[in-house]
């Protein structure tokens, strides 16, 4: 394996263990990031950090060097099953435009799922500055002051099942890029819930699976949306005629499947992995039931895929082998794909990992109570 260069590398340590994290999709200033974490703590309390870095000059050194420190808490019921930022960050802002630019205000929506889904707004405490600015000192060389955030829950989404008087935990949901209005999510009762969250109503739900659905995600465009879950197989949706679903695969024993992740470049191309499983699935949704490629070179069981948000071609995968591996698909057509181009060796069991689609040229992930961020 090769390891993986990095330029630049930041860790930080959360009080507890790191599970669910999400890349904000707004432009910072001076090169900066804006990350949200989920704790993974077995009781009814647990918390969502949002991580900020700043860059600082150390003595006798020429180069500033990235921090990362926490700007703001956010009390959360049970550990959040994900994390996501409102694509209108990725929309509305432009580079060199400044943070302020987005919708909401300067407001950055986040969105959390658990027992229910809910909302949150984050702004800068000094967001009132007409500059649109961060608070971040704007001196040459990027060096940052440190800044905090504050928070307010704009919603919580409940879904009234009247056949049952208890609600069904949601394991994953996925935010539609070209209507940010529209939220899909998924649960352990079957179904998939798409939500309207200008309105903070559910537009239709569909009994998506046979058992537990695990994972979802909207295919590029506002339509289509795939799902997998515990009765093994991966599932494909048309908003506009929701009657019936597409099974594009099942895996052989009917193993559960966890994770689904689609290649919003290359919309063809979904990623998925079975429960306790070493391998990556890619499948191609115009070759039903048949992968394309399988990738292996894990030592230890799979629990995250990234698409590369700026090629078709490039994947990452994370496992408990401690190591993150990057991929080229470009030739998986005309022969398998047997080892990755890049590696990554972490300091324990990888969690969870993320891939920048504001800034790609960075990849963070977790393992037990840290949270790493990756020069790719």
């Amino acid at each position: 394996l090769l390891f993986l260069l990095l330029y630049t590398n930041s860790t930080y340590k959360a009080p507890w263990t790191v599970f669910s994290l999400a890349w904000s999709n707004r432009i910072e200033q001076n090169s900066q990031f804006r990350l949200a974490i989920g704790s993974y703590i077995e009781q009814y309390n647990n918390t969502v950090q949002i991580l900020k870095t700043k860059y600082t000059l150390q003595p006798n050194s020429e180069y500033p060097t990235m921090q990362i420190y926490s700007a703001c808490e956010i009390e959360h019921p049970y550990p959040c099953t994900k994390i996501l930022w409102s694509p209108e960050g990725k929309n509305n802002a432009t580079p060199g435009s400044g943070a302020g630019s987005t919708n909401f205000g300067g407001r950055d929506l986040l969105a959390t799922t658990g027992d229910y889904l809910r909302l949150w707004s984050v702004a800068e405490d000094n967001e009132a500055s007409s500059s649109g600015g961060t608070g971040e000192d704007d001196d040459d060389g990027g060096i940052g002051a440190t800044t905090t955030l504050t928070h307010k829950r704009e919603a919580l989404m409940i879904n009234n099942n009247r056949n049952s008087e208890y609600c069904s935990p949601l394991t994953s949901f996925d935010w539609n890029e070209c209507d940010p209005s529209m939220i899909v999510t998924s649960s352990i009762d079957t179904t998939c819930t798409i939500w309207d969250i200008h309105t903070q109503t559910v537009k239709t739900q569909v009994i998506a699976h046979d058992k537990e659905v695990f994972d979802l995600a909207f295919s590029r465009g506002t339509d289509v949306f795939a799902s997998v879950g515990a009765d093994g197989s991966v599932r494909l949706f048309d908003l506009r005629s929701l009657e019936h679903s597409t099974i594009i695969y099942d895996t052989p024993n009917l193993e559960p499947l966890l994770r689904l992740e689609w290649n919003k470049q290359d919309p063809n191309y979904l990623a998925t992995f079975k429960v306790d499983s070493q391998s990556t699935i890619i499948l191609d949704i115009r070759v039903p039931c048949q992968p394309v490629t399988i990738l292996g070179g894990h030592a230890g069981c799979v629990n995250a895929v990234a698409w590369a948000p700026h090629s078709s071609c490039h994947i990452c995968t994370a496992a408990d082998d401690s190591h993150a591996l990057i991929w080229d698909l470009s030739h998986m057509s005309k022969r398998p794909v047997e080892d990755p181009i890049l590696a990554y060796n972490a300091e324990g069991e990888v969690n969870n990992l993320q891939w920048s689609s504001s800034q790609p040229d960075w990849v963070s992930i977790a393992f037990a109570d840290k949270l790493q961020i990756l020069r790719v």
